[in-house]
């Protein structure tokens, strides 16, 4: 009531996104631009927060997904003029990074995980499989690189080698992107961009994050005991909700748990 009230001024209010799971265009649960995009709305519209804290917790997944998700709250930011920091749990790494990094300030847990600035393809190889089971394969291309690293024939040295180029530019674009938003901050004399990961005030101090510290402590000191949060989230259907563990997600499942898997957790 006091913010429709001239004379009575409002208490300071921090919304509150949360962004936790794998980055993927599609996939049930995961986060994507089209996912995210009217609670990163609703969250910098609504009565004029004082600030916008993403709560993240990811192990990366789609570049693309991610440089949209983060393209989209930066240009929100600049719109509406509030200011967007950063609270990383137990990950931000590959992707997840990524997103933390189009806030204005990074903090970190003491034991999160931050960085892995890099890029990865992993599959299987199924053409032994198939041959032992006599299965032949059948391919038809127009273009040679049609059958890029079909998982069904063996692998192919100019494949790999064309994939190692479109993972170099992916990569340059990741790495162009960290040194533009923490100009300035990022330890010199260290290369952060090999994949490698950090922990907690290892990562602070190579510039990675801007301290350690938790969203409800950070706010009140910064904000005022009176500091209202406003939480937003993914919106699931009773159906997804339902679903989230049926068979025909099972593969989605071990994906998600392999890449959350390669930081320990």
């Amino acid at each position: 009531m006091k913010r429709w009230i001239p004379f009575l001024k409002s208490n300071p209010t921090v919304a509150v996104v949360r962004m936790t799971g794998v980055i993927a265009s599609g996939a049930r649960g995961a986060l994507n631009d089209a996912g995210v995009a009217p609670m990163l709305e609703r969250a910098f519209a609504r009565g004029k927060p004082d600030a916008v804290a993403l709560m993240i917790n990811s192990p990366g997944g789609s570049p693309v997904q991610t440089s949209l998700i983060a393209a989209r709250i930066r240009r929100l930011a600049v719109e509406k003029d509030v200011p967007v920091i950063a609270f990383v749990e137990d990950v931000a790494a590959s992707g997840g990074y990524w997103l933390a990094c189009a806030a204005d300030e990074i903090w970190v847990d003491a034991s999160s995980v931050v960085g892995s600035v890099g890029v990865i393809s992993a599959g299987f190889g199924f053409d032994e499989f198939i041959k032992r089971h006599g299965v032949e394969r059948r391919v038809h291309t127009a273009g040679k690189s049609k059958s890029l690293l079909d998982p069904f024939q063996a692998e192919k040295p100019e494949d790999v080698a064309r994939l190692r180029a479109i993972q170099e530019d992916i990569h340059a674009a990741f790495i162009a992107y960290v040194q533009e938003r923490r100009a300035g901050k990022l330890h010199t004399e260290t290369d952060l961009f090999t994949g490698d990961i950090w922990v907690g005030a290892s990562a602070v101090n190579l510039g990675l994050a801007d301290g350690v510290g938790h969203l409800v402590p950070m706010m009140k000191e910064r904000f005022g005991d009176k500091v209202k949060f406003r939480s937003y989230g993914l919106r699931r259907s009773v159906w997804q909700r339902l679903s989230a563990r049926a068979v025909d997600g099972a593969i989605e499942q071990i994906e998600e748990r392999a890449q959350w898997a390669r930081f320990g957790l």
